[in-house]
């Protein structure tokens, strides 16, 4: 069976069942938004504990606030009464393991797959690439703790945020599903009176 049938087995299975979900409304019904690494070993439904139509959960590599997630969060708050923000990176994160040069330098050679070995990038096949990558910030990460904080200080800063929006950061541990606070992130988010 290829991927493509099987996501679409689960979807005649999850429709069969869909039952009272059609009855959700539109806004989030807890009132608040994460935003999160699109690891997939993280499921903010569980470390959460959200069921559907309870939040807003916007993912993107590294959980990163990047434009996009801050339009996000603006719209979640704005048209959909969002009054409290998470930033939860991880522990682990692949975000970790490279930087915006390597990125550049990888996408350059070759638009295929590359390959870590546990240190090091490297392309297992070249050509057909293009310079494209050295113009991207990658919002790659060298410490999860200053990475929390530096997205919360920004999403807080945005002159779109509301004021009186607490912003919460944390960090997901991989190994124990914990949730572990950062407080310097937590204060910077901290909302006004």
């Amino acid at each position: 069976m290829t991927i493509l049938a099987e996501v679409l087995a689960a979807n005649d299975k999850y429709a069969a069942d869909f039952g009272d979900k059609a009855q959700l409304a539109l806004p989030p019904a807890r009132r608040f938004a994460i935003l999160t690494c699109m690891d997939a070993r993280l499921d903010p439904a569980k470390y959460a504990g959200l069921s559907e139509g309870d939040a807003h959960v916007i993912r993107n590599a590294g959980g990163r606030a990047s434009d996009d997630a801050i339009r996000s969060l603006i719209i979640s708050h704005k048209l959909l009464g969002t009054l409290e923000w998470f930033v939860i990176h991880h522990s682990d994160c692949g975000m970790e393991l490279f930087c915006d040069e390597v990125m550049a330098d990888l996408l350059d050679d070759s638009l295929a797959t590359a390959a870590f070995d546990g240190t090091a990038w490297s392309n297992p096949q070249h050509g057909g690439g293009c310079t494209a990558g050295h113009f991207v910030k990658w919002l790659t990460i060298e410490s999860q703790e200053e990475s929390v904080y530096q997205d919360v200080k920004r999403v807080r800063e945005h002159p779109l945020t509301p004021k009186n929006i607490p912003i919460y950061g944390f960090i997901y541990d991989v190994k124990s599903g914990k949730l572990i606070d950062v407080p310097k992130a937590t204060e910077a988010g901290r909302a006004a009176a």
